[in-house]
């Protein structure tokens, strides 16, 4: 009976939700069909075309990931001082698009290097704006299903993606620079759909002629809530390092470097199914609840992914990583939007993903050299100490509540 009642729920919420948030879901899964075709097979590439280390591959992926987290701290500040959130968010669209010709081109780890740094920038320059261009445009009431929905499409092209690596790997005979060409074109188009189908609404907490100034007082301006929000995320990326950790270990205990992509395509079918239904339960139900249930769920996977022997559990390992993400990111999100302040909503994002990049920073090299040391298991067995010590946090602390405006 629950079931037959939840699906009509579900349906009014998404034609409830304005038609920017739909349009920048779809821009969101352009792009991740475009760089997850291209991640999918990053880390094979890396491995035995270009023959780096496994150590070599933490430290792209946290070096990457990190850049892109610190350059959101900036973009969302400078999203707030002009209040332009959409400019900044189609340069960064743009920049991505522009990287994806290196990785096919690349004939050492310098390219590559240098193209995931430039994408994880453009990543940083376009991810607090879009954030919070999707808090100003939804409904405070709808506020979880439309990250929710924002993230469940984003997934949705996180599958594809890889999907359409397998695809392509097989009929172009395992040829990766000429499958890596393929990423061009949906990188292209989410640049133009962003451009055409996205307005920017006018933001009522702005004053003529007040703009929110670039300083240290703005990060003070952000309430304590907040700040326990950014703190509880950084424990939870500490527990959850690059996915490239995910495809090297289904390669590592025989899946056919054709299909490593699989990897991928299953995490990210688990997360696109969650993230929506997630996020409208996150308007409804306790976050502390919601949280706990998704580090559980990510305890699991880490020790799945530890045990893992074939290519089959290696897969389960990643459903259950997926499941966790489609737990927790959007409602993440949720709870940075509802307790920072209107007008510092795009610090608000920046800081809280900037502490994230340096959390997976430094989780992507912890992971590398424990993986290069002591093996597969005690990388992975060491993201689930970290998911119990944020555990512990969310036991001793309340969960925050929303500020007005």
């Amino acid at each position: 009976m629950g079931g037959s009642q939840s699906s009509p729920g579900t349906a009014r919420i998404a034609h409830a939700l304005p038609t920017g948030i739909w349009a920048l879901g779809f821009v969101s899964m352009l792009m991740d069909i475009s760089s997850e075709l291209i991640h999918s097979l990053l880390p094979v590439f890396m491995t035995t075309v270009l023959g780096v280390s496994m150590a070599t591959v933490g430290l792209v992926e946290g070096v990457a990931e990190g850049t892109a987290a610190i350059t959101k701290v900036f973009s969302g500040a400078i999203s707030d001082y002009l209040g332009k959130r959409k400019l900044l968010a189609v340069l960064g669209y743009g920049l991505g698009a522009i990287t994806k010709p290196i990785f096919p081109l690349a004939d050492g780890i310098g390219w590559v290097f240098t193209g995931r740094f430039v994408d994880r920038v453009g990543k940083g320059i376009r991810g607090a704006p879009r954030d919070a261009l999707v808090a100003d445009i939804a409904p405070p009431a709808l506020r979880g299903a439309a990250f929710g929905l924002r993230q469940s499409l984003d997934s949705v092209g996180a599958f594809i993606g890889p999907l359409l690596a397998v695809g392509l790997m097989v009929w172009l005979a395992n040829d990766l620079r000429l499958v890596m060409w393929v990423s061009v074109v949906p990188a292209v188009l989410a640049v133009i759909l962003l451009i055409a189908a996205v307005h920017e609404p006018a933001r009522p907490s702005a004053r003529p002629g007040a703009r929110v100034p670039l300083t240290l007082a703005d990060a003070r301006r952000l309430p304590p809530s907040f700040w326990f929000v950014v703190a509880l995320g950084s424990v939870f990326t500490l527990a959850r390092f690059s996915e490239a950790f995910l495809v090297l270990r289904a390669q590592e205990v025989g899946l056919a470097l054709g299909y490593v992509p699989m990897v991928l395509i299953v995490m990210n079918v688990v997360y696109a199914a969650a993230a929506y239904p997630a996020g409208i339960a996150a308007d409804r139900f306790s976050h502390r609840a919601l949280l706990a249930m998704g580090l559980g769920v990510l305890v699991a996977a880490d020790g799945v992914l530890a045990a893992a022997g074939s290519p089959l559990a290696a897969l389960a390992g990643a459903s259950l990583w997926g499941l966790h993400m489609g737990l927790t990111q959007g409602l993440f999100a949720k709870l940075v939007a509802d307790s920072a302040p209107a007008e510092l909503r795009g610090t608000a994002f920046g800081i809280f993903n900037v502490a994230g990049g340096c959390a997976i920073l430094l989780a992507s090299a912890i992971a590398g050299v424990l993986w290069s040391r002591f093996g597969a298991p005690a990388t992975f067995l060491a993201g689930a100490g970290f998911a119990a010590v944020a555990m512990l946090g969310l036991m001793v602390r309340k969960m925050p509540g929303a500020v007005r405006g």
